[in-house]
């Protein structure tokens, strides 16, 4: 799943290691949230002119990716048996 994510960088020196697209300074939660919103594709592009459409694609891929996590409750009794 990762090697479709290339466009998908992580820097420290750059937004202090926020997800972003291709090395800039334009964090993948920002162009989420601007999909999520409804704004158009091309209304994107067009705001954001280094971006390509495959940088947008790739930032849903990555989200759905994250959405993946599963979440494991721990019983009360287990979570005892682990501090021991």
């Amino acid at each position: 799943m990762l090697k479709q994510l290339d466009r998908i960088t992580f820097e420290p020196k750059i937004m202090m290691g926020k997800a972003c697209i291709r090395g800039m300074r334009i964090p993948v939660s920002l162009i989420l949230n601007l999909v999520a919103n409804g704004k158009p594709n091309q209304e994107i592009l067009d705001e954001y002119p280094d971006l390509e459409l495959e940088d947008i694609k790739q930032c849903l891929l990555y989200a759905a990716w994250l959405a993946e996590e599963r979440v494991m409750p721990i019983e009360q009794n287990q979570k005892l048996e682990s501090v021991k």
